[in-house]
């Protein structure tokens, strides 16, 4: 049996002048150890937020396999900053003899007085970090009232410009000429009674109109209808908004019809800010609006009318409904039957507007039988590498992401909180910068969806694997059940499929 020995575990969430770094942590560690051999873990780029990370996880199952007997760290909010998770981590350890130890703030846990004041300790280190989000949220509300711009792409319309705000220097919309001809037609197209989505996108793909490099879909054209900043407010919009319960920072007199506005999510509203309007804030904006205070208010009516329709064959007619994808275009595939009663499979994009090729002839039990087969070749594989081996190649990918992705949202926060600071030099670049770090989040998502674990156990892929064993006998719910499991989803078209997995 493996000698159990000592473990000095380091975390750095940013490298930067004012954090201790990772081999600096290692020093003080190895002074307690006074020469001792140990075996090292260590995580830069990950927050103490949560416990979901590569080298914290390897030390934990190492614990569980009896090689270490202590953990020796800096100081505890290395460790953990989460109060739950800490007390969890505390009997995790009693239950596999492990003593815990931090350099710096000298805890016995093997005495009651000692587990206490750990409980105390990591009490303020939660408190600091909630501390943190309270002053970044404080400093996002207090620039919101101002009407400053909180950084991320313009809206379609527009452009940016330098603007100082208060002795704030930040940036404006200004309005694109090219851009706002194409603002005002979808207004008016919309504003009709008898006009769907459908008409618009359809109108846009056969004229060849194309929006910033992409053809005008569905979920864009209902954004830019519900987005106040291309309204030239007036005191219409003013009661509008009041009506539904928005809280209003400027005063009914200063609508007077020429300003857009921003729409901020409410601080005590966690709804979308574009479907639920009570609890969020308007602001006036200082750049130009675009679309008539009469015209918009039309179609945002209008848009508060309509009921969503859902496609009564998403669920009903297969079971990889919500999963398959058309290859051409990447919108849902439906389940239709045609007049001798056989179903296939077509593009939603398609059906909708006739602006997709479409994923030509795919009988839909063809589909099924082609998705099956492949969840049965995946099960095998599972079994012959292992389900905690895949698992374990799976989650390193996705950790990676997840590091990166912290580091981006970490320098945004820290990007947020100078807005607090008093060097107003600062103020230039931070709506430029947050773009940036936006656009490198967005890019970071989009891998991280291909790769995610979304926290699937083992346990879940036997019970798919199960399912799969007894696919005749099993129900239409299970069966969607393991697709669950196993697919992210499918790309097809007649003539090439292709499955994103799980795992």
């Amino acid at each position: 049996m493996q000698q159990r020995v000592p473990a000095v575990y380091a975390r750095q969430s940013v490298d930067k002048p004012d954090s201790i770094s990772v081999e600096s942590q290692i020093d003080f560690c190895k002074y307690e150890l006074r020469g001792c051999a140990f075996k090292q873990y260590c995580d830069k780029g990950y927050s103490g937020k949560n416990t979901d990370r590569p080298q914290f996880q390897q030390l934990i199952r190492d614990i569980e396999q009896g090689f270490i007997h202590t953990v020796v760290v800096y100081k505890l909010d290395r460790i953990s900053r989460s109060i739950l998770d800490f007390s969890n981590l505390m009997e995790f350890f009693q239950k596999h003899d492990v003593q815990f130890v931090s350099s710096t703030e000298k805890f016995d846990t093997s005495t009651p007085m000692g587990r206490a004041m750990l409980n105390i300790c990591i009490v303020f280190a939660q408190l600091e970090r909630e501390t943190i989000q309270k002053r970044v949220s404080d400093a996002y509300y207090s620039r919101s009232r101002k009407g400053l711009r909180m950084g991320g792409k313009p809206p379609f319309g527009f452009t940016l410009e330098p603007i100082t705000i208060e002795g704030i220097h930040t940036k404006r919309l200004s309005l694109c000429p090219e851009e706002v001809p194409l603002v005002n037609q979808i207004f008016s197209m919309y504003c009709r009674p008898q006009t769907t989505y459908g008409d618009i996108t359809r109108h846009f793909s056969q004229e060849g109109i194309i929006f910033r490099g992409k053809e005008l879909s569905r979920p864009t054209l209902a954004q830019m209808l519900k987005n106040p900043v291309y309204v030239r407010a007036d005191k219409q919009v003013y009661e509008f908004f009041k009506e539904y319960g928005t809280t209003i920072v400027n005063s009914k007199e200063d609508f007077t019809g020429v300003n857009g506005c921003y729409l901020y999510q409410g601080q005590e509203t966690k709804e979308n800010k574009l479907h639920n309007l009570k609890g969020q804030m308007l602001v006036l904006a200082p750049h130009e609006g675009i679309v008539p205070a009469e015209i918009w208010l039309q179609c945002r009516t209008k848009l508060l009318k309509n009921r969503k329709i859902y496609s009564s064959s998403k669920a009903i007619h297969t079971w990889l409904a919500g999963k398959i994808k058309c290859g051409n275009c990447g919108y849902a595939l439906v389940s239709i039957h045609n007049s001798s009663g056989k179903h296939y499979l077509r593009c939603a994009k398609r059906l909708d507007n006739k602006s997709c090729d479409g994923c030509g002839k795919i009988p839909t039990a063809q589909a099924e039988q082609f998705v099956y087969l492949e969840m049965v070749k995946k099960m095998l594989e599972v079994r012959l590498y292992g389900i905690e081996s895949i698992l374990q190649k799976r989650s390193q990918q996705y950790g990676e992401l997840h590091a990166q992705l912290d580091v981006v949202e970490q320098q945004i926060e820290a990007l947020l909180s100078a807005i607090c600071s008093p060097d107003t030099t600062l103020y230039s670049y931070i709506n430029t910068k947050i773009q940036e770090l936006d656009e490198k989040k967005q890019q970071i998502w989009e891998k991280m969806i291909e790769t995610a674990p979304e926290q699937i156990t083992s346990q879940q892929i036997t019970q798919a694997g199960d399912i799969i064993e007894n696919w005749r006998e099993s129900s239409f719910e299970e069966k969607r059940a393991a697709v669950d499991i196993l697919i992210h989803r499918v790309l097809a078209t007649d003539q090439h499929t292709e499955i994103i997995w799980k795992i």
